[in-house]
């Protein structure tokens, strides 16, 4: 037999192969039942508009914060309403207000597995024209209008509504109930350091934190429609990083080849087109495309349900089929911002690129750092980290605490399919991994793409019908931690 044909017998053999591959895939994802999301939020009733007026004056009054300024009258306004709103919580509760962060201590009959609720109470700047003035806390159409209506005033209202109706009915936790909230997420600053500083003194060692993050997603993927509760295990670690191109400058009458600008841009060019960073499938994010594989249409049934054989082609694939979904799986980068000359006839003598980077686990900071240094210096860069945070470790999708909040999420939200995710952002919450395992980021609410948008953008807002399902949530959380 020639070596042709022995190729040729190969190659048809890995055809029969790969046919019988496929045909068991298609095979198993036709057996496999496919399911639909079944929780939508009950209609608006009276409840519902009574926590929606709560909250209406919790985002009329203005929390915004900037970074490293001290605003201490600002947040003392808004606890004197937080006061006005939940009477027995403030009357009842140990609070510990440090720089405007607040820290609420609900004494249980036990004190070995407590458990923290947070959110945050400052906002991002409100720009642009609204439709409904940004501080109005309007409620029209179903929804509360304003900055800090979904981010995250929601979560706070629902936490503080769920101990004060517990305390109203003369309710005692089993366990030590602690409420948190800083007033420096939106900026990254020390609020909720030292909140958990002050845990730390107390020898405090919670068993479970839920935080704000993730949340109900209402379709979280394309091809995957309905309500969904997608619970954050993790966040990515992150940096903000300025990049430098110098020169003697000179008039631009007579450019000369490499300039700052110019290397700055052959920079960009090379890590837009030939990604230095690996592509890697976390087993939180398999966990994810599993759980989400039987909602979905057949063609992404098919790849979700049978990862044994389509990994391989899906994660090359995947930042460019979803951006968020792309970000799960590997190091990203963002170019923010720029800088060069002052007058458009003057050459620099030094460009400034700003960047923002998020890093993987799979390729932590010190990694990507390294990278990112090595590959700035073949372009003549140098490279300056501003601030940087490695990611956090993952809760255990497998353990007893995740066990736990995917119970109470069924056991408030019927019908409403649970699944971990990874959280590309950040929030307050990677401080407490500091004493804390298991630290989730779910926040109770409904966010639909018009409420996603909203996040940071104009016309934020939420649907009022879900806040019920929010304090609800809550209060199962509290009742049940044992």
């Amino acid at each position: 037999m020639t070596a042709l044909k022995i190729i040729g017998f190969t190659l048809l053999g890995l055809i029969c192969l790969l046919i019988l591959l496929l045909l068991a895939a298609v095979i198993h994802t036709l057996l496999s039942p496919s399911k639909k999301s079944g929780y939508t939020a009950p209609a608006e009733d009276d409840r519902a508009r009574e926590y929606a007026r709560k909250l209406s004056r919790m985002v009329r009054y203005d929390t915004t914060s900037y970074m490293n300024i001290d605003q201490p009258e600002k947040f003392e306004g808004f606890h004197r309403v937080l006061e006005e709103l939940f009477p027995l919580v403030h009357a009842r509760l140990q609070r510990t207000d440090i720089d405007g962060n607040l820290l609420y201590r609900w004494e249980g009959r036990r004190h070995d597995k407590p458990v923290v609720l947070m959110s945050h109470q400052d906002v991002v700047p409100a720009e642009g024209q609204w439709e409904h003035e940004p501080f109005s806390g309007d409620i029209a159409d179903g929804k509360v209008w304003g900055r800090g209506a979904s981010d995250t005033k929601c979560s706070v209202m629902g936490f503080f509504q769920a101990t004060e109706e517990l305390l109203a009915e003369d309710f005692v936790p089993e366990q030590d109930v602690y409420l948190s909230s800083s007033c420096t997420e939106e900026w990254a600053g020390d609020g909720c350091p030292k909140l958990v500083a002050e845990l730390k003194k107390r020898g405090v060692k919670p068993s479970l934190v839920i935080d704000e993050g993730g949340g109900i997603i209402a379709d979280p993927i394309g091809g995957i429609h309905g309500n969904f509760a997608m619970v954050g295990v993790f966040e990515k670690g992150k940096a903000d990083v300025s990049l430098h191109a110098k020169s003697n400058g000179g008039h631009a009458s007579t450019p000369r080849p490499g300039s700052p600008l110019a290397r700055l841009a052959d920079f960009i060019y090379e890590v837009e087109h030939h990604h230095p960073f690996r592509k890697k499938l976390p087993p939180e994010v398999r966990s994810m495309f599993e759980t989400l594989g039987p909602y979905a249409s057949f063609p992404l049934k098919l790849v979700f349900g049978n990862l044994w054989l389509f990994k391989p082609i899906l994660v090359p694939l995947l930042p460019a089929i979803s951006a968020q979904a792309g970000a799960m799986i590997q190091t990203t980068v963002a170019f923010t911002m720029a800088k060069g000359s002052d007058a458009y006839n003057v050459m620099p003598q030094e460009a400034v690129l700003g960047v923002n980077m998020r890093f993987i686990p799979h390729q932590g900071m010190e990694e990507s750092l390294g990278i990112m240094k090595k590959l700035a210096g073949r372009h003549g860069l140098t490279m300056e980290v501003l601030a940087a945070s490695d990611y956090t470790e993952s809760a255990d999708i497998h353990g007893p605490e995740f066990a736990f909040v995917k119970e109470m999420i069924g056991r408030t939200f019927p019908g409403l399919p649970v699944s971990p995710y990874v959280m590309t952002g950040a929030t307050d919450s990677r401080f407490y991994q500091d004493i804390c395992p298991n630290v989730f980021r779910f926040a109770p609410v409904i966010y639909g793409p018009e409420q996603m948008k909203g996040m940071h953008g104009l016309n934020e807002n939420i649907e009022y019908n879900c806040l019920p399902g929010a304090v609800d949530f809550y209060k199962n959380v509290i009742r049940e931690n044992r």
